[in-house]
């Protein structure tokens, strides 16, 4: 205002004069592209800020990815020379019973990955936020996330082994009929280790939300109650939609983490019994560590990396905001 008043007398004086007024010289809008030697510039100096961060990208993923995907045109044991038999190993994975069962376990495993420690997380969040009585429940599920997935796996194998003290738990309680071989049984065993990751996974979740909740403005809710919302009303409509930056990242992290999930199968069955609950990332270490078949390892590893990154993809496109 100061700058405009400024001009409106130097434009009076300059009239009463006789001359004509100074015109400004116009702003460069915000977002305007730099031009010429500065904006040769300005990018250069772009690029030579980034050129660390994506020489250390290449070298660390892309050249392996670039290495793992010739090797998966290839049949390499090991010992005799590597023999490049183009689409071959692709060939086997359509028509391996065990690569099709490893499809439907990961598939169950993002389900469930998705469902249980999501869903979860969100309730015990919101239950036990600002709840100081309930702080206790809060860290018997956040705990779980400081201990290892080997540690898990054992605590769990101890609990659901034939002998194990589920199955004598139900003895104990007269419930023989509900006895299983819990880890021995498709899809049974499937379903076990998805809730056993599960009490491990959902600390995570529930960290999140409880800081998403933390930054919820208290005046739109105080907003929402006098507007007559309540109860689950009131979070659907005016808490859940501001978690949705927090929700973006916990499914994110659920959805990467079920795809590669490996140390709490191999641990409990190893994939077994056969191959019955194996998944992608499991299949994908047997066929080149215990087989030492490392192109047919290699395929499925180009197979779960295009998932990894497809699904990811997909996702985090829906979920940033359209530019205009």
């Amino acid at each position: 205002m100061a700058r405009a008043a400024l001009n409106d007398a130097a434009a009076t004086v300059a009239a009463s004069a006789g001359k004509p007024p100074r015109t400004p010289p116009p702003r460069r809008r915000a977002g305007h592209r730099l031009s010429g030697r500065w904006g040769w510039t300005a990018r250069a100096g772009s690029a030579g800020f980034l050129a660390p961060a994506v020489l250390l990208v290449a070298v660390l993923l892309l050249v392996p990815f670039a290495v793992t995907l010739y090797q998966s045109f290839t049949q390499y044991d090991g010992i005799r020379p590597a023999r490049f038999i183009g689409l071959d190993n692709y060939e086997r994975l359509a028509t391996d019973s065990g690569f099709r069962k490893s499809l439907l376990n990961t598939f169950m495993w993002t389900v469930g990955t998705l469902l249980l420690p999501v869903v979860l997380g969100l309730l015990i969040a919101v239950l036990t936020n600002g709840a100081s009585r309930l702080a206790w429940v809060r860290y018997a599920f956040v705990l779980p996330y400081a201990i290892s997935g080997t540690a898990t796996a054992a605590i769990w194998g101890f609990i659901l082994r034939s002998d194990g003290a589920l199955n004598q738990a139900l003895g104990f309680l007269g419930l023989e009929s509900l006895q299983r071989e819990w880890l021995l049984e498709w899809p049974t065993n499937t379903i076990v280790m998805i809730v056993a990751n599960t009490w491990q996974a959902v600390g995570v979740a529930v960290i999140l939300f409880l800081v998403g909740l933390q930054t919820v403005p208290q005046e739109t809710v105080e907003a929402g109650t006098l507007d007559g919302a309540s109860g689950l009303r009131l979070f659907r409509h005016i808490v859940f939609p501001q978690l949705r930056p927090v929700t973006v990242v916990v499914v994110g992290i659920s959805i990467a983490n079920s795809l590669r999930v490996f140390d709490v199968i191999w641990l409990l069955t190893q994939g077994g019994p056969g191959r019955v609950s194996e998944t992608l990332a499991v299949t994908m270490y047997r066929q080149t560590f215990v087989v030492s078949d490392y192109g047919f390892g290699a395929a499925v590893a180009v197979v779960l990396a295009v998932i990894v990154v497809g699904a990811s993809w997909i996702y985090l496109r829906q979920q940033m905001p359209k530019r205009a």
